[in-house]
């Protein structure tokens, strides 16, 4: 415990610190005051959205696990799964490729027809962030993560080619952007979902939209004071804001994650990682209500009215998180693995274990017995 004389003095260096950053709060809000002027009230309307969500390694915690075993799970928020698969950060990376595809070389998966599209027939060619070593296993243990991503948009690149019966907002959990693309892919796959887009008003007459939500956002993080000190989004109604190119830019340490198609226009960058524009958004009609930063596809902004207010509607079921998509959270709800999910999944582990210990199995029979936490005892007490 800090003594009281340690407090003062914390007190007192605590008090001097933000007097000397005076000056940058007076920054944020005076560059955060335009937007209360662009504030835009959302009309609320009928509609039906769907989003996909991808299990990700929160949702597995296995309690015995030594081969890393992780799960690549996509489900909407129908419980439709779209992908299921199980690898661990040592899975050669050219097995993995294999899976995409058929003895034949055509498509067999959602990122293997993504590939094919992008033309693209390995791995490491669609992202640098998967790179084998010599024995054919990744550098880092983190391409796990990047290949979830890769098929989360795989998924999204699949499902606009369904039939819709309605005009549909489909919502990425997340921002429309992505960093772990090569080269120019990204920007093609882009361009890819607006054909699929296009393509479904013509055959069908039926309008897809396509929005991004994410639960936290560099853009909130360091406004998100100013906002409230310069009531921007502070409404008895729910509202929507665009938010500024310079904002964003000012938010991101990564350049790319922030340009906007204006930046391609003035010739001066390529839009690789961005394809949506941001905005600021409120689904309750209280001041205080949560702000969420929401992704428009960059070439339905100017539908931007239509798609918040269709994921408003579905916003004021939201449960159990108030003012939040209720299609996101039946998403995240569907794709958790937990309960008796989890315990199959455990049992396939030990099982798997078992069959590679051969004549050494007895052994794994006396370490299930044991207590994996004795550290949990202090609590019985």
């Amino acid at each position: 415990m800090i003594d009281l004389s340690s407090q003062a003095s914390l007190k007192k260096a605590i008090t001097d610190c933000i007097q000397a950053d005076q000056g940058l709060l007076d920054t944020l809000r005076a560059e955060i005051r335009p937007l209360r002027d662009g504030t835009r009230r959302i009309q609320p309307r009928s509609g039906t959205s769907i989003s996909l969500v991808g299990t990700d390694g929160g949702n597995n915690q296995l309690r015995f696990d030594p081969f890393m075993i992780q799960l690549i799970r996509v489900v909407d928020s129908s419980n439709n799964e779209y992908c299921l698969e199980a690898l661990s950060p040592s899975t050669p990376i050219d097995r993995l490729n294999a899976r995409q595809f058929n003895p034949d070389g055509s498509p067999r998966t959602p990122l293997g027809k993504m590939m094919a599209f992008l033309g693209v027939k390995t791995l490491p060619n669609l992202s640098r962030m998967i790179r084998p070593a010599g024995d054919g296993q990744a550098v880092s243990s983190h391409w796990v993560r990047v290949y979830r991503e890769l098929v989360e948009w795989a998924t999204l690149f699949a499902l606009m080619e369904k039939d819709f019966a309605t005009d549909t907002v489909i919502i990425y959990d997340g921002l429309l952007r992505s960093l772990v693309f090569a080269n120019d892919l990204f920007r093609e796959l882009l361009q890819g979902i607006e054909e699929r887009i296009n393509a479904q008003w013509r055959h069908s007459r039926r309008r897809l939209y396509l929005a991004g939500i994410a639960k936290h956002s560099k853009v909130l993080d360091r406004y998100r004071l100013a906002m409230a000190l310069e009531s921007v989004l502070q409404t008895n109604y729910e509202a929507y804001v665009r938010v500024p190119q310079d904002i964003e830019e000012r938010s991101y340490i990564w350049p790319d994650y922030s340009l906007g198609d204006d930046s391609i226009a003035e010739g001066t960058q390529t839009n690789r990682a961005v394809g949506g524009q941001m905005f600021l958004v409120k689904f309750g009609n209280k001041p205080q209500d949560p702000v969420w930063p929401v992704d428009i596809f960059r070439s339905q902004i100017d539908n931007a009215q239509i798609i918040l207010g269709s994921i408003t509607q579905d916003a004021h079921n939201g449960f159990p998180v108030p003012y939040y998509p209720l299609c996101l959270q039946k998403a995240h709800e569907n794709a958790a693995l937990v309960g008796f999910d989890l315990d199959v999944l455990q049992g396939y582990i030990y099982q798997g274990v078992r069959q590679s210990l051969a004549e050494e199995a007895d052994a794994l029979d006396a370490f299930q017995l044991q207590d994996s936490d004795p550290s949990q005892r202090r609590y019985a007490w």
